[in-house]
């Protein structure tokens, strides 16, 4: 059974929704232990205090935040629940906004909003009239001790809700974005619009799968077995000389691999930049 990651009220104006959270995607990888390499014994880390010169207990830590060189202010856990927002409890909708307004650079972590037997119906109202109208609901939540600013939307039958990085955590990259003197042909662009079309298809995530991952677990069922694992051979990739040359091979390789029917749709679409007509095919979903 998955575990409630929050518990507690959705409000709506003068309605209030009893809900709970789950988490709704999570990270897989393999993991590794660490082995002492002489015995293959799995090691153990312990927490030392360099003034007392002895291994400690984690019975004995509390939290420390460094207001100088070697000088801390400890806080208690009773503490910090003292201070904790209204929203620890209350994750009230402050308003509502088109969902593609949002930046998806600002979306953190997603999960399911499940409501409580008493709130079912207005859970359902509140889900029926984020459909019909479009929007997407603004609110605060806190937990993990940090009050977040989340986005919270209709997916299928549910409400989904993401937290949000603030402005201040979105970095700023000087670099990014300045594209000087460049001069792009209407013939380059063509030929891009092209290869967009021919490599367009529906989202399916299901197609989609951690190859180096599997690769790992391949490596460690082989040396299980002591057999030997031959290396991936890498693609050398050079910077590209001729943008024009590039955009053609690419097209012709991308018509190759497609289905047959779709290979012949797109090969009488369009022309290449020589003189030909632009293509007349829509790519998949346009």
């Amino acid at each position: 059974m998955a575990s409630t990651v929050w518990k507690g009220y959705i409000t709506f104006g003068l309605i209030s929704i009893p809900v709970r959270l789950f988490a709704a995607a999570r990270g897989e990888r393999v993991s590794f232990n660490q082995i002492h390499a002489p015995c293959n014994t799995r090691i153990k880390q312990q927490i030392f205090c360099p003034t007392c010169e002895r291994t400690i207990e984690r019975s004995e830590i509390v939290k420390g935040y460094a207001i100088d060189k070697d000088r801390y202010v400890t806080v208690e856990d009773d503490e910090l629940k003292k201070i904790a927002p209204s929203s620890t409890e209350t994750m009230e909708i402050l308003e509502f906004v088109k969902l593609d307004e949002i930046d998806p650079l600002y979306f953190d972590t997603s999960y399911y909003i499940v409501p409580e037997d008493p709130g079912k119906k207005a859970y359902q109202l509140l889900l029926e009239t984020m459909k019909r109208t479009g929007f997407a609901a603004l609110a605060k939540v806190g937990m993990h001790q940090r009050e977040y600013t989340v986005v919270i939307r209709p997916k299928a039958e549910g409400l989904t809700m993401h937290t949000m990085y603030y402005e201040d955590e979105v970095r700023a990259v000087p670099e990014y974005g300045r594209q000087t003197n460049v001069e792009l042909k209407p013939q380059e662009i063509q030929l891009a619009e092209q290869l967009v079309a021919s490599l367009a298809s529906p989202f399916e995530p299901a197609k989609y799968h951690d190859e180096y991952q599997k690769r790992v677990l391949e490596l460690i069922e082989a040396k299980g077995e002591g057999m030997q694992v031959t290396a991936t051979p890498q693609r050398k990739l050079a910077p590209v000389i001729d943008l024009m040359a590039a955009l053609q091979k690419s097209l012709n390789s991308a018509e190759q691999k497609k289905p047959a029917g779709k290979a012949a749709q797109l090969s009488g679409t369009a022309e290449t930049s020589k003189g030909r007509k632009r293509p007349t095919t829509k790519a998949a979903g346009g």
